[in-house]
């Protein structure tokens, strides 16, 4: 099953999830309906159906009125995206200057997994008062995804096992279940609040008097009813989120060639006294994110499997006397993770050498539809060499809040002459001599800089930006624009940059509305998709005989009925802008044929540049289909 397929699954869980909640609603509305008109008398034989009709349907509306405005507000207070979930669980944020040899230790791996895969490094947070080893991660794209890991995974957990963890979890972020685990919180949330309702009530009512005993047996009813509501969103969760944790365990050991790492964090769980149940109040709502069981379901209501099926799907072999043994002998001395690593001769950053692509590589469609959201052991080893190739004063500036604007306009500064000189006027008009200067010394470190580690430079400082005030996220965003125009032209890097660079923007500053649902069909995007192959075959060939070929090539793939010429855009970036709104919304079986077009059209010579590359990276990035930085050779 690839990244498409997975999608696609993804996509039919949404509208069972829909399903589901409307069978649920409608039960509480049901029982919310026989209380009121019991205590409203709707029953008796002195009352006409027309009454009892409306009592109905007044209790039905108002029902629904409170399900739906409890639904909304809370998935209002959950715009913010990951963090948001994180910071409501009370989750720490971990500084990326940490020096605190865990926490390091934690994000060195999961900035070598963002590489590896292709997507933005996510926020990173610790629940420091829990014990247990559990993880989750949350958010409603890669561009706003955080990721939260309890206190104990880092203290218990070798690097090999958490770096099990850490890729369960962006198995979640790459399969697309966070932007259903983030809407199910509302949902829930929606069904339960009669039960806190009820619940307030009995706890601060008073019900002395004649007028007492009503209110009283409202309240009580309500609890009643909520739990109700309780019942269906654990049924709810268990039914969508049970199997999504196998696929996630199976893509955690795809991506890192291993299945030590994490069926040894499940045997940790299963066999240090925390296991993974959360003490926190707020585990229920989050229970389905989680990569352990925090709550301690019934069999029928878990939204994990056994954890035992989970070890043994891993290690066939394993037995539960083995499991038995291994608790035992942590009871006596309990595992530390980092002591460990040690033993183990585990090393924080990899021997690996920079895979320097100076020649151009041969790709088949295929094969990138195959790497998309799926990094291999391979791109975990290449990732961690891009890391450490890049410069530690470069690194600093990434992860340091004062010096990340200075940065990234340091990227798209142009080699010293008269354009550069526009940049810097720019710069000092619109944010100062101090960021001008800055950003000129930033760009004077990078003229050796290998084109591969630009964008993976700009991956790790996006989560600096993105926590930037919203009004210098915008001046960000206005003076970007005339520093990439400077020249009068626009070079593929720079509107690689820039286009990403607005979608981390633009994302940091309303995660929920950028959101869009995958619905389109390719043959409704026609125009858009003829457009955006004119661009890419204009800009890999430089003879126009050998751009028209790749476009035809391009063209065959995704619609071979069709026999529209060859007209490479006067204006590629207006051809782009226009093209991704509705390209943003295809389905991902559209999405899959629109990527192996545009392979074909750019591996038409054989070969593939960097900078060709590059675009269809950011494209990728785009359309929300994360590739690797290192595109395999074909042999």
């Amino acid at each position: 099953m690839n990244f498409f397929e997975r999608q696609d699954k993804a996509r039919k869980q949404s509208k069972r999830l829909v399903l589901l909640f409307a069978v649920a609603v409608f039960g509480v509305v049901a029982a919310v309906d026989i209380l009121l008109l019991i205590l409203a008398g709707g029953f008796g034989s002195d009352v006409s159906a027309e009454k009892t009709l409306v009592l109905l349907a007044v209790f039905s509306v108002g029902t629904l009125a409170v399900i739906a405005c409890a639904s909304l507000y809370r998935g209002a207070s959950l715009r913010g995206g990951g963090a948001a979930v994180a910071q409501q669980m009370g989750a720490t944020l971990v500084p990326e200057n940490t020096t605190d040899f865990r926490l390091r230790r934690l994000r060195n791996v999961v900035e070598e997994i963002a590489i590896a895969s292709g997507v933005p490094v996510p926020q990173i947070f610790v629940l420091e008062e829990e014990e247990a080893i559990n993880a989750f991660a949350a958010g409603y794209s890669t561009a706003d995804a955080a990721v939260t890991v309890t206190r104990g995974a880092l203290d218990r957990l070798n690097r090999d096992e958490l770096q099990g963890v850490i890729a369960h979890e962006f198995s979640h972020i790459l399969n697309g279940d966070m932007r259903l685990n983030i809407r199910l919180i509302g949902l829930l949330f929606g069904i339960m609040v009669l039960a806190l309702i009820g619940r307030k009530i009995l706890e601060h009512g008073r019900f002395r008097g004649k007028d007492g005993a009503p209110v009283f047996m409202i309240a009580l009813g309500l609890v009643i009813v909520g739990y109700i509501g309780l019942f269906f969103g654990r049924l709810i969760k268990a039914g969508v989120s049970r199997q999504r944790e196998y696929l996630a365990d199976a893509s955690a050991v795809q991506f890192t060639r291993q299945t030590r790492g994490i069926a040894g964090a499940l045997k940790k769980i299963g066999g240090l006294g925390a296991g993974s149940k959360l003490s926190s109040s707020d585990g229920e709502e989050v229970s389905h994110m989680l990569f352990g069981d925090g709550i301690g379901y019934s069999s029928m209501m878990a939204t994990h499997p056994p954890l035992l099926q989970r070890i043994q799907a891993l290690e066939p072999n394993f037995k539960p006397h083995d499991l038995t043994e291994l608790a035992a002998r942590w009871s006596m001395r309990p595992p530390v993770g980092l002591d460990e690593d040690a033993a183990l001769g585990f090393a924080d950053a990899s021997s690996a050498t920079l895979p320097v692509q100076d020649m151009p590589v041969v790709l088949t469609p295929p094969a990138v539809i195959a790497q998309i959201a799926a990094p291999k052991s391979d791109d975990y080893r290449r990732a961690a060499a891009i890391n450490e190739a890049i410069p530690e004063i470069l690194q600093r500036g990434a992860r340091d809040s004062e010096e990340v604007q200075p940065l990234l306009f340091g990227l798209l500064h142009a080699p010293a002459g008269a354009a550069r000189d526009h940049q810097q006027y720019e710069l000092k008009v619109r944010m100062g001599q101090r960021m001008a200067q800055q950003s000129l010394d930033y760009a004077e470190r990078m003229v050796d800089l290998h084109p591969i580690l630009r964008l993976p430079l700009a991956s790790l400082a996006f989560p600096v930006l993105r926590r930037r005030p919203r009004p210098e996220l915008q001046l960000f965003m206005d003076t970007m624009y005339p520093l990439v125009h400077a020249d009068g032209q626009v070079s593929l890097f720079e509107y690689c940059l820039g286009r990403l660079l607005q979608t981390q923007v633009s994302w940091a500053l309303d995660p929920a509305a950028h959101w869009r649902p995958g619905n389109r069909r390719l043959r409704d995007s026609q125009k858009e998709v003829i457009s955006l192959l004119a661009v890419v075959a204009h800009h890999g060939h430089g003879h126009p005989t050998d751009a028209n070929r790749a476009y035809v090539a391009g063209l065959a793939r995704v619609f071979p009925r069709i026999n529209a010429a060859y007209v490479p855009p006067a204006d590629f970036i207006a051809a782009l802008e226009s093209a991704w709104p509705a390209l943003e919304t295809l389905e991902p079986v559209g999405k899959e044929l629109l990527i192996e077009a545009l392979v074909s059209a750019i591996s038409h010579d054989h070969q593939v540049s960097v900078a060709e590359a590059e675009l269809l990276r950011t494209i990728c990035a785009s359309l929300q289909c994360p590739l690797p930085p290192m595109l395999e050779q074909v042999d």
